[in-house]
């Protein structure tokens, strides 16, 4: 009996020791720990050579620590941090009797995969939104914070599929690198968005590999979380918008945006029209409600529209893709007979 009771307690001690169930550098000085909720610790270091430390009277300095600023009652070149839950994460600093800094790290906690996500907000059936305007090699990818979450973006990688070996970092101006044999990316990032660039991407070569953004996210209590989105530049490519310009009292024409790749019959566009019988204005999308026409061009087009049509909408998406509809491009038009025959009833 009381070698099962010992070999219980033994067990349960094991158990709670495996948490961090991993750990690895995210950057010089920052530390990650994945966890699992369960009771553990993880060493941390001071000085690799406590030698160092040393004086001029050959006494060995003692080392005391501080967690976010706060004296620690732990003393000595080895600190053990308390992992309980999502609990543990700070930065840690350890400093010489007279306290001078000596060493920091910054340890950041990851929860178990399959624990409720915090920090971003689900959307579209999906955390991140990548989108391209054209084939150029530039992205973007936006996200909706959780509205009771401070975060901020902790660190990015952008690389192609499969590929182990990319390099990632961050110079002083925020703007981070990520190089490998199959890519060169360069992102900067804003409160909501990162925008990227593959500069070894050629727009006119068929794509075999896909594109991987990985977005770790932190929170303030030094919660971090990995999204990432994998896609090729044609299932994201959006174009922007038309633009619609009235050529006479029946018909209009429209070109494409400016931002779209060219030569357009190498990027050619399927364009919708839908004819509104009523301006509609001040509607939240007018577009929506009517029966759009499929068209194709390579060029400008001009379309006659219906004599009742009293607004027009156009959009457009790549002709070789399955990917997105740009947002709707809405004109009101001006019909001149009628304005010149009212004029002419005023007159008689």
């Amino acid at each position: 009996m009381k070698w099962f009771a010992f070999s219980i307690i033994c067990a349960v001690f094991q158990i709670s020791y495996q948490n961090p169930k991993k750990h690895w550098t995210l950057l010089p000085n920052i530390l990650v720990l994945e966890v699992d909720g369960t009771l553990g610790e993880q060493n941390l270091l001071c000085m690799e050579s406590p030698q160092e430390l040393i004086g001029s009277a050959n006494q060995s300095q003692e080392i005391f620590w501080k967690k976010n600023g706060i004296n620690q009652a732990q003393r000595g070149n080895s600190y053990r941090v308390q992992l309980e839950e999502s609990l543990g994460g700070g930065n840690y600093t350890c400093h010489s009797e007279d306290g001078s800094l000596l060493n920091h790290t910054i340890v950041l906690i990851k929860e178990d995969k399959s624990k409720r996500r915090k920090i971003l907000v689900k959307t579209d059936e999906d955390y991140l939104k990548c989108t391209a305007q054209n084939y150029s090699g530039e992205f973007h990818c936006s996200w909706t914070w959780h509205s009771s979450r401070n975060g901020r973006v902790a660190f990015i990688k952008a690389h192609r599929v499969p590929d182990n070996n990319t390099k990632c970092s961050v110079d002083t101006s925020g703007q981070w690198t990520c190089s490998s044999v199959y890519g060169n990316f360069t992102c900067t990032v804003s409160d909501n968005r990162i925008s990227c660039l593959d500069k070894q991407h050629c727009p006119y070569a068929e794509e075999s590999k896909q594109i991987c953004v990985t977005v770790f996210v932190l929170s303030q209590h030094f919660l971090l979380e990995e999204y990432f989105q994998c896609f090729y530049l044609s299932e994201i490519v959006k174009p922007d918008k038309v633009e619609i310009a009235q050529v006479n009292t029946t018909v209009i024409q429209w070109s494409y945006p400016s931002s779209w790749s060219s030569p357009y019959s190498y990027f050619p566009l399927t364009f919708q029209i839908a004819q509104l019988k009523d301006g509609c204005e001040s509607c939240d999308s007018p577009c929506n409600d009517y029966k759009a026409l499929t068209l194709h061009s390579t060029d400008t087009f001009q379309f006659k529209v219906k004599n009742r049509a009293k607004a027009v909408c156009v959009r457009a998406k790549d002709a070789f893709s399955f990917s997105q509809w740009s947002e709707w491009s809405h004109k009101r038009l001006r019909n001149h007979r009628k304005k010149r025959n009212k004029h002419l009833n005023k007159r008689i």
